[in-house]
This record gives C-alpha cells, structure tokens and sequence, in this order.
C-alpha cells in the first residue's frame, strides 16, 4: 500500500504545478504541435484493420454525443480504424466497472483517467502506456499531471476546479448579488445567515457518496496546512504538521453555522432531482460546494424535471460560480485552488492508433468545440471559444490561482478516511480522528 501511495504522491506533486502551468499556457517541450488532423494510421503494422474500445464518463448530453462524434471523425479520417464509444457513471466506472476489467482482462484500449494514485496502481501492475511522444505542445504542462517517473500516462482534456455553484433565483430572493459573492471566509458564514433569515436552505450536501462531505475538509485542510506540509504528507506520509488538526477545527466551525441542507447524510451527490444537484437546480439550496463537472450533471436534472430537450441549457440563466473563499489567519495558501485534471489513459498493450486518437482528441480544434459546448479545455489557446457564464468565471479562477491541489484522495490514492471525515461531520467523531486515520493509512 505505502509504495503505491508514494507513487501517487509523486504524481499529485506534478499535479499542482502542472493545472497552473496548463491554464498559463501548457509547455512546448512535448511532441506534436496544436493542429493535429486525424491521421492516416488506418491499420497496424500488420495490414490489420484496428478496433478500439473507448470508456469514458459523459453520460450525460451534449458530452455524450461529441464524444462519439469525435471517435466517428478519427475513424472516418483512417478508414481501417473503428472505435466503440461507451458511457457510464463516474463513481461506478472508477470505482467498479474500470476494476473489475483490469482485473479480469477485459480492460478498454482507452478509459477516463483520473490522474493520482489510481493511475499510480495501474502503472505499478504495467496495466498503462506511456503515451509521452504523442502528447501536443499546448497540452504538455497538463500533461504533468500524468506522470510517473519518467513516463506520462495520460492526455488530459479539461481542468475541473472545485468551488462554490450558486443558484441566483435564491441567492437575489434573499436581498443578495453577485458583488456579495464572499471573498473571506467570515462573509460567506454572514451570507449563509442572509439565507436562512430569507427561509431558503443555504447550501446542499451530498453525504451518501462521502466524497462530497469529504471535499468540504479537503478545502479546509487547503486553507489550514501550509504547502510545505501538504506536500510532506502527499509524498511521504506524514501528518505530523499541526495544520491537519487545524483543518478538522476549521471544518467544525463551518458545521457550526448550521448551514447545510436537513438530512445532508442519505442524500445523494448528483443523482436525480432529490440528490444536493438537483436541490440547487430546482431551487431547493442556494449553493453546492462542487467541481464543474456539476453544470453538465445539473443541467440534466433541470432538463428532465422541465421535461426539455436533453442539449438545452436554459440552467445556464441562473446558475453562477465562485472559489472557496480565503480564511485569515491559517497557514494554508489562500490563493491556492482545489481541483483536478481529467484525461484518457491507454492500455498498456493497446495498439498506438489510441494514444493517436488521443492526440487528436486533444487538438486545438477539437478543445475548442469542447470548450464551446461550456467545459475548461486544458489548451489555453481554446479558452475564447467558452460562452461567458459560470464556467468561465471557474477558468478565470483557475488561471489566477497560485496552485492546484489534486483532491486530496486522488491525490492520496486512497478515499477510505472520506468515512472518518463523515463521520467527524456527523458528530460522531474528533478532529484527531481524521488524523489518525490518515496517519493508519498513509503514515
């Protein structure tokens, strides 16, 4: 266990240099440049005609549909090349569907990779290729994220900050604006109090899927453990640092506001109109602690409560973003941001028209088709394409940011101590206990 949590490690100090770097414009020491064309790699070095299988976490739409309609346009461009193109639910794929393949040799050619030490894993049992010459300039600093020792073992594709969404419809009923977005931490507790005052619920937590509950000590532990510790516990295990304490008595003050949606416990994370997405969106909280992956996930939900097209973005009229605010007097960094960097790996003895599919994947104008569609493309020079709105506020913020830190589980290459951490949040629990378990876990 100690070894693969070192080797996560290594990769998530890659990490936060590397979002920054990517949103500043990438590197250009890597191979091939920002215009790739699908290519005319139309069969093996056999003559064969070559078959992909590509698993990744769009379900939901418009991702859905050009996902496939990239795979089609690689395809078209080398006629002796097919993708098979499937979908499933994030949590299920990483945490099961994806699993359970490696382990019984059905693993994809291509699936969504996650960086951290769940790639670390995969590299340790030689289940990943190292797709390092394939991987374009303008992506190359991203690129980071995925590396392992000498390797790289991902393309990424979007950067996914975590911060605050807000549903406006609320936020204005309670006497609120966007200039009252908090910057501090005291303002966003006076916000809360603004909301309740107005009866409206201040914030939706999704605790049945534990990450959601843990993401909120994951931002105090940001703002409470200085960089230096946080690296130190990361690469090497050790919680020594008394900021890790500090971040559990941080958290205990955000509980204490009462802010949080009645029975935040049994509910669910982004699943269906009852599940703390559903609540923002339908006008049932006024904000979730989320990465931006939500609008897509959000957007559903509106959708099929309004029974609306399952493409149409009328969310995007009320739904805005904002960072974690800073919290005075910790030794965190409070320029710091809290987020990931999503990719495709390649299985390791996949045929290198994958790693090529990738490549083009990751082409200017590929990113910025993505980025039009609302997402963060990870090539800077794709960003213009993205409509004003909460998810460029969340590139903004990005971009200004003096680091990303992978989430701290990814990061770690464990979510078992998200269960101390609920249960801290619940009452049932000391600030020592995360410690502790953290400490049992990774020391």
């Amino acid at each position: 266990m100690k070894t693969k949590i070192r080797a996560g490690g290594i990769v998530a100090l890659a990490t936060t240099v590397a979002l920054v770097a990517a949103a500043c414009g990438g590197g250009n020491e890597a191979g091939g440049d920002s215009t790739n064309e699908p290519t005319d790699a139309a069969t093996d070095a056999t003559g064969d005609t070559v078959e992909l299988t590509w698993w990744h976490n769009g379900t939901g739409e418009p991702l859905l549909s050009f996902w496939q309609e990239v795979a089609d346009e690689f395809a078209a461009a080398n006629p002796g090349v097919t993708i098979n193109v499937e979908a499933f639910q994030n949590e299920e794929l990483r945490d099961t569907i994806l699993p359970n393949a490696f382990a019984g040799g059905t693993a994809p050619d291509l699936f969504q990779s996650w960086g951290g030490g769940e790639l670390a894993r995969y590299h340790a049992e030689d289940q990943v290729k190292d797709i390092s010459s394939f991987i374009p300039a303008p992506v190359a600093g991203a690129a980071e994220a995925f590396r392992i020792g000498d390797g790289i073992y991902g393309m990424p594709y979007t950067t996914l900050p975590s911060g605050f969404w807000v549903n406006m419809n609320l936020w204005e009923q309670a006497g609120l604006t966007d200039a009252d977005f908090p910057t501090t931490l005291d303002e966003l507790f006076e916000r809360w109090q603004t909301l309740k005052d107005a009866g409206i619920v201040p914030v939706a937590v999704g605790g049945v899927d534990g990450w959601p509950a843990a993401h909120w000590w994951y931002w105090t532990a940001l703002r409470s453990v200085s960089p230096d510790a946080m690296q130190a516990a990361i690469t090497e295990g050790d919680f020594s640092d008394p900021g890790w304490l500090d971040a559990s008595e941080l958290l205990q003050t955000v509980l204490d506001q009462d802010a949080f949606n009645p029975g935040w416990q049994a509910t669910s994370a982004q699943q269906g109109a009852a599940s703390a997405s559903g609540m923002v969106v339908l006008d049932q909280a006024a904000m979730q602690l989320m990465g931006t992956w939500d609008y897509g996930q959000m957007g559903g939900i509106f959708n099929e409560a309004n029974e609306l097209p399952e493409d149409a973005q009328d969310h995007a009229e009320f739904l805005r973003w904002f960072p974690f605010p800073q919290v005075e007097g910790t030794a965190g960094d409070p320029a710091a941001i809290m987020g990931g960097v999503d990719g495709f790996s390649v299985r390791a003895d996949a045929p290198d028209e994958a790693a090529e599919f990738l490549a083009y994947i990751v082409s200017t104008d590929v990113q910025k088709r993505y980025a039009a569609l609302g997402n963060i493309p990870v090539d800077a020079g794709a960003t213009d394409a993205m409509p004003a709105g909460p998810l460029s506020d969340a590139a903004a913020a990005v971009a200004s940011a003096s680091s990303v830190q992978l989430w701290l589980d990814t990061a770690l290459g464990d979510g078992a101590f998200n269960g101390a951490i609920v249960s801290f949040m619940s009452g049932q629990g000391t600030p020592q206990d995360i410690v502790d378990a953290l400490t049992e876990l990774f020391g």
